[in-house]
Order: structure tokens, then sequence, then C-alpha cells
């Protein structure tokens, strides 16, 4: 026995070290700098915090005084749900991160590649546009009025058409010796370099055919025009012996990049890597802490009336309509106290209920840190009394003492025994977990004796414990334990160790009921199973 739980423990441990691993690297280590204070802060709440958990879980068994249990419980109990809710939150990410960085990545090439749409053309009244003339397009100058040609003499240029731009008629170039030819294509083209590289290599292979200036002798490496003399007052010609198209051109290549290419590299890519980390990251955080917000302002909130019409064959007309309060799972403890219980108290009260059935885990600890909390128990209200039976809690914090308890608060205990109340027989039987100290249920005892001919009514704690009920011929049973799952999915797991999760369900001859439960046991957290007590109005088949 002590192997299986030593096992147990390990592979508990294991689990909670990898869960814990996985967000701090999704969470942490993909979304901050390496040595930031970010990652080293989330670093060390991914140590601190299941400590707190650790502690949380083991502070009340293991004797610790019941302030430490409080002070640990808030944080370590928060800790696990949040974790629980943000871990499935980032394994749904799993599946975004991939789509979402797709996304991103088109749009970088939309952006960057060649498939930006083409200009629209300009209109020609049906005629095809006029393609420039080569030297004006691979300077990548628009034409200008006349007047500019005075500039152009007062530059220095005698003949703009001799330095190989040439002008439509009427008009005149603008600059004929740009300072920086790349930064004027630059200028020109700069939403799309692609087409003047392509008109620059035409002019390029044209070039040999542009006519020389009469008298002038032709020098391949004069820059300012095929066959003409550089002028030594031409501020271009005396330093600049290469081509100013093939510059221009160069320097376009140079400046403008692969339309095709991602022009970031790997610093776009791992710029769109963390944008995503953080976005799935942050949205999973703030899902969590959203949905751990919400549960436990409807467990602190406390409890909501639930009303169910249960109909018994062998219930007199006299009992039609009986109504009968069931609270379970109150679940007192370092952060569920007085305040909790009176909530519950005034809201059964607030219902006139014929009959209380407190049916199991009413406390987690032991009378002596949690007496106090309970007394508000005694203020409860009901025609034939308040009714209690044990839960495994209870076995977990001293039933005897409880039992005891809950006596002088004036409800009564069914232990393995039976009452008679009028038009039905209300039984009680102890909860399985007191098997191990030789207190469990006892059918016989409870049930054994009486007459069946009349309608009779079970507490039990635990739902699993159906099958016996049938045996005995029940008509209804009154069970909690379950909590509804308390937070989903838990209620699929709840299902794999229960009959029934929650609400009314028929075994045979017999009714089974399960209420959620009006605390909460570890996280005050409640997700897709609100906290409930329960008014089951028995009716009569012969009303």
């Amino acid at each position: 026995m002590l192997v299986v739980v030593l096992l147990v423990v390990v592979v508990v441990v294991a689990l909670l070290g990898g869960v814990h691993w996985y967000v701090w690297r999704r969470l942490v280590r993909d979304t901050t700098a390496r040595g930031g204070v970010a990652r080293r802060v989330g670093t060390a709440a991914a140590w601190v915090l299941p400590l707190l958990t650790v502690g949380a879980l083991v502070s009340g068994r293991a004797g610790a005084p019941f302030w430490l249990e409080r002070v640990l419980a808030w944080p370590g109990y928060l800790w696990l749900a949040v974790l629980l809710y943000l871990t499935l939150g980032l394994v749904v990410g799993e599946g975004v991160r991939p789509l979402l960085r797709r996304v991103l990545e088109r749009r970088a090439s939309g952006v960057t590649g060649g498939n930006s749409p083409t200009p629209p053309l300009p209109e020609t009244g049906g005629q095809a546009p006029q393609a420039p003339e080569p030297a004006a397009a691979a300077a990548g100058f628009a034409a200008a009025p006349a007047a500019h040609l005075a500039d152009a003499a007062s530059a220095g240029l005698a003949d703009p058409a001799a330095a190989g731009f040439a002008a439509a008629p009427g008009t005149a170039v603008l600059d004929a010796h740009p300072a920086d030819p790349a930064a004027a294509v630059r200028d020109t083209h700069p939403a799309d370099p692609a087409p003047v590289r392509a008109e620059l290599v035409d002019l390029a292979a044209q070039a040999p055919a542009d006519p020389v200036a009469p008298g002038a002798h032709a020098d391949p490496a004069d820059p300012v025009a095929p066959g003409a003399q550089a002028d030594p007052a031409d501020p271009v010609a005396p330093d600049a012996h290469a081509d100013p198209v093939g510059t221009a051109a160069a320097a376009v290549s140079d400046a403008a990049p692969d339309p095709g290419a991602d022009v970031a590299g790997p610093s776009a890519a791992l710029s769109r890597r963390l944008f995503v980390a953080r976005v799935v990251g942050g949205s999973a955080a703030a899902v969590a802490l959203g949905t751990v917000g919400y549960g436990t302002y409807g467990v602190l909130r406390g409890p909501r009336v639930k009303r169910v019409t249960v109909p018994l064959g062998k219930l007199p007309r006299a009992a039609h309509g009986f109504r009968i309060a069931v609270v379970s799972d109150i679940h007192l403890g370092p952060i569920l106290g007085r305040a909790h219980t009176q909530r519950i108290v005034d809201t059964i009260n607030a219902t006139s209920p014929d009959l209380v059935a407190v049916v199991g885990d009413l406390v987690d600890g032991s009378v002596a840190d949690l007496g106090a909390a309970a007394e508000p128990l005694a203020q409860l209200r009901a025609r034939h009394g308040a009714f209690f039976v044990t839960g495994n809690h209870e076995y977990f914090s001293g039933a005897e003492e409880w039992v005891d308890h809950v006596r002088e608060l004036g409800l009564r205990p069914l232990r393995n025994e039976r009452v008679e109340i009028a038009g039905f027989d209300l039984a009680g039987v102890n909860d399985v977990a007191g098997e191990s100290e030789g207190d469990g249920p006892d059918f016989g005892k409870a049930l054994g004796d009486r007459d069946r001919a009349r309608a009779s009514v079970l507490l039990a704690h635990q739902p699993v414990v159906i099958h016996d009920a049938v045996t005995q011929g029940v008509d209804l049973q009154l069970s909690g334990h379950t909590h509804g799952g308390q937070l989903w999915p838990g209620n699929y797991l709840a299902a794999l160790a229960n009959p029934t999760v929650a609400g009314l369900e028929r075994y045979g001859d017999t009714q089974l009921y399960v209420t959620r439960g009006a605390g909460a046991w570890g996280p005050p957290v409640r997700v897709g199973a609100t906290s409930d007590i329960t008014v089951v109005q028995l009716a009569s088949r012969q009303a």
C-alpha cells in the first residue's frame, strides 16, 4: 500500500512539474527577453506559486496553525484554478499559433513582394500611351516648362540634348546633373523600383545608338555624352567617369530590395514569433483570470435556490407538497467561514421549508478552528427540524466531534438511523469514508425493519450508494459530494466516479437527486457548476 501511495505522489508531482514548465515556457520564456525584469519575475512566480499550492493542500492535514492555513489557502488554491484554465488556454493556443503566423507572413509578403497592384494607366483618349524618351527615362526626371532651359544653361550645360537628356518639344530638363542620380531615381519611383531598373537596362542597351554631337570625338569614358569633350565648367565631368545611367541603375539595385524577398529576414520572422507568442499567451492569461474571477464571485456571492418536484407513488395525499431544503458540501474552512454559513442559513430560511437536510461535507477542519464558523446553523428554521449526515470530509476533520457539535447547534444527526415524518420515513446513513474507522454506512440498521408500504427518503452523502438504496426499496435518495464537477471540465471526471453528477435520475424504482452543493472545496471557484440549495417538493400521485 505504501508503494502505491508513493507512486501516486511521484506521478502527481511529475505532472504538476511538467504543467508548470509548459506554462513557464509559453507564458514567460517565449514572451520576455533573456535577463530582463519580466523574465526574472515570471520565473520566480513559476517556483513560488506551486509551492503555495502544495502548502495549501497539505497544511491542514499536517497540523499547521489555522492562521497559516488561511495565509496559504487564498493564493495557493486560486493559483490551482488559474493554472487549470491557463493550461487549457495555452493548449488551445497551440492550434492558433501556426494559423496566426501564416496570416502575418502572407501580409508581410503582400507588402514586400511583387504582388502589389499595378497602377492604372493615364487616360489617353483611346490611344496607346506614349513611352518616355529614353534619355529622360534613364535619368528618371519629368519634363518641365521651357523656362527651365535657362537653368540648364546657367549650370554650364550648353546643349541638354548632348548630355543624353531628351526633352519633349517645348520643354526642358529640370536638372541635367543632379547631385545624387540614385536619389533622384529613388525619389521619382519610390513605390515600385522594378520598372525603373527595366527602363535603365533598356537605355543602357540603346546608349551606343544615341547621336554624337557634331564635331566631337566619341569617348566612351566621357560621362557627359558620347563623343563630347568634358567641359571644365561642368561640375560632373571632372570626377565622374562612369555612365550616369549605369550609376543610377547600380544605386537603385543597391537601395531597393528584391520584391520577392523578406526585407527584414530573420529579424522579421523573430518579430512575428514574438508577436504571436505574446498574443496567444496574453489571451490565455486574460481568459483564465476572467474565468476564475467570475467563478470566485459566484461562490462568495452564495448559492442560488433551485426547486425540483419529485413524485412519489407511496406518498399519501396529506404529505403532498412537502418541501425539503437540501444543502450539501458547505465546506467551511480557511477560506469560507462564518459569513458563508450565514448566507446559506438566510437563503434556506427564506424558502420556508418543512424540513432541512444537510447531507455531508459541512467542514474542512476541526471544531476548535471552525466551530464558531458553523454557529449560524443554529438559526435554521423548519417545521420538522433540520437533519445532518456525515460526508467524507467530516472523517478528515474529526467526525465524532462534529456530530456532537451540530447536535449542540440544534441539528439532528442521522447515523444509520431512521425517523418517521408525517407521511414518509426519513433515513440517514454514514458516509462510506467512515468504513476506515468502523463507522461506515449500515443500510440494514437504517432501513431493514421499516414498513415498505410507506414512502421513504434516504439521506446519503455520496451517490455511489444508490444501488444499496434500490435494494432496500428506497423511493428517493438525496445526495451531494460531486459539486457538479465544480470546475469545468471536472464534470467529466466526476461522471467517471459517480452514477449521477447533478440533478434527478431514476434507478429502478428509486429516484436519485444530487445537489451541486453550496460551497467549494479547494479553490473557492465554480465554473459550469453553479452552487445551489435545492428545495425538493414531494408530490403524491394520489393528489
